[in-house]
């Protein structure tokens, strides 16, 4: 027997739901904190990380982010971003919504796009400032997958119902 999500104990759907709720609600601060430091555009994802380019009589609105920073950023996002995906992925591969290739698809494209992405802000910063298009589609891809699952999870979760035959 095949375990789908709108067939589970009514406790154990309001445990997921609540979660995938939390969980939702700690990665759209993230994106919001995104939106304060790099203002959701390219110019700003760059200076987030190689800096502003003041000339030399003004004082810099922000420096150059040195490696102790980049490890420390990438290390702590590499691993969240991993159990993140890893438990939204768990929950839903259960989802009797989504299946063959946009599931599997949909559960491995973020944690590809973790690694893609946090590499990426390393070009940006050593290597050449384009790096910040592979950083900016790579972030939307893993953001959009994200989402997708959580919703589909909460639909079925909340909404549908198990047909007891």
């Amino acid at each position: 027997m095949e375990i789908k999500l709108f067939q589970l104990d009514k406790a154990l759907k309001t445990f997921l739901a609540t979660f995938i709720v939390v969980l939702t609600i700690g990665v759209s601060i993230g994106v919001i904190y995104l939106k304060f430091t790099t203002k959701m555009t390219s110019s700003g994802t760059v200076e987030r990380y190689n800096g502003s380019n003041e000339n030399e009589f003004e004082i810099a609105e922000s420096y150059p982010k040195p490696i102790s920073e980049m490890l420390t950023t990438t290390h702590s996002h590499v691993i969240i971003f991993a159990i993140i995906f890893v438990a939204i992925g768990f929950i839903f591969y259960f989802n009797s919504i989504i299946n063959g290739f946009w599931k599997q698809f949909l559960i491995i494209e973020p944690l590809v796009s973790t690694i893609i992405t946090f590499s990426s802000i390393w070009g940006i910063r050593y290597i050449h400032k384009s790096f910040v298009y592979i950083t900016i589609i790579s972030a939307i891809l893993m953001y959009v997958s994200f989402y997708i699952m959580s919703l589909i999870a909460l639909y079925e979760l909340i909404f549908k119902k198990n047909e007891k035959k």
